[in-house]
């Protein structure tokens, strides 16, 4: 991503969408680097009739992270192959060659991991997706209970919908609290969930309980992968 002008509302970021294709796939979106599971594809492999069959979104324009030479701001998505990706000593080398540069180093969900990975954690506070939240410390930082955690630089955030906090919270850094608003309100944003279970602390036990068994066998093979990446960091790994 590369800011046009001088970052005011009217002025705009260009994005460029990028596939880090060293172990599992990648793509580079508007809001960042998002790890996949499965096979690795090649830009020409995005056929827009093949994956419009099978419900997927299709990002025109894309290169590897190799060939972006710097950023305004890195943002890592979560998700199903984040395991991976903090395995991926190439992903994590570029993660960190970008970083050396980038106005803001950020997460959501489960991306905080593979910055943690990538060295850029240490000694800082870090968001998580809840049931992963635990790993940071692993890479040296500080897990932080809040939808949104501010350390310097580095910005991060929870799980899922957390991230539209992130989103308004970057909007407001990069163009002005009142063009945050104004995004805000657009989008509707004004959250009233049916439930007060959106967190571990306020579901009630026997919701925590079921979705924290759904978990366990992904827990596991993440937990295998974190000590792995920290023993790369020479950072010492809780038991």
């Amino acid at each position: 991503m590369r800011r046009c002008g001088d970052g005011r509302a009217g002025s705009g970021y260009r994005v460029r969408a990028v596939p880090w294709r060293a172990g599992p796939r990648f793509r580079r979106a508007a809001h960042g680097f998002f790890p996949h599971s499965g096979r690795t594809r090649t830009p020409g492999e995005y056929d827009r009739r093949r994956n419009s069959s099978r419900g997927r979104i299709i990002v025109g324009g894309l290169h590897r992270l190799s060939e972006i030479d710097s950023c305004d701001i890195i943002c890592v998505a979560g998700g199903a192959g984040i395991d991976d990706a903090i395995l991926d000593e190439a992903f994590l080398a570029e993660l960190r060659r970008l970083a050396t540069t980038a106005r803001f180093i950020t997460s959501v969900c489960t991306g905080s991991l593979a910055l943690g990975a990538a060295g850029l954690l240490r000694g800082k506070r870090a968001a998580c997706h809840w049931f992963a939240r635990e790993f940071l410390t692993a890479f040296g930082a500080t897990p932080d209970l809040n939808r949104v955690a501010r350390d310097g630089d580095v910005i991060t955030s929870g799980g899922v919908t957390a991230g539209i906090d992130f989103a308004l919270s970057i909007a407001a850094e990069l163009i002005g609290a009142d063009t945050a608003q104004e995004i805000q309100l657009q989008i509707e944003y004004a959250p009233a969930p049916p439930f007060n279970a959106g967190t571990p602390e306020t579901a009630p036990l026997h919701i925590l309980s079921n979705v924290s068994q759904r978990y366990v066998g992904s827990s596991e093979r993440r937990r295998a992968a974190v000590k792995i990446a920290a023993a790369r960091l020479s950072v010492e790994v809780p038991s």
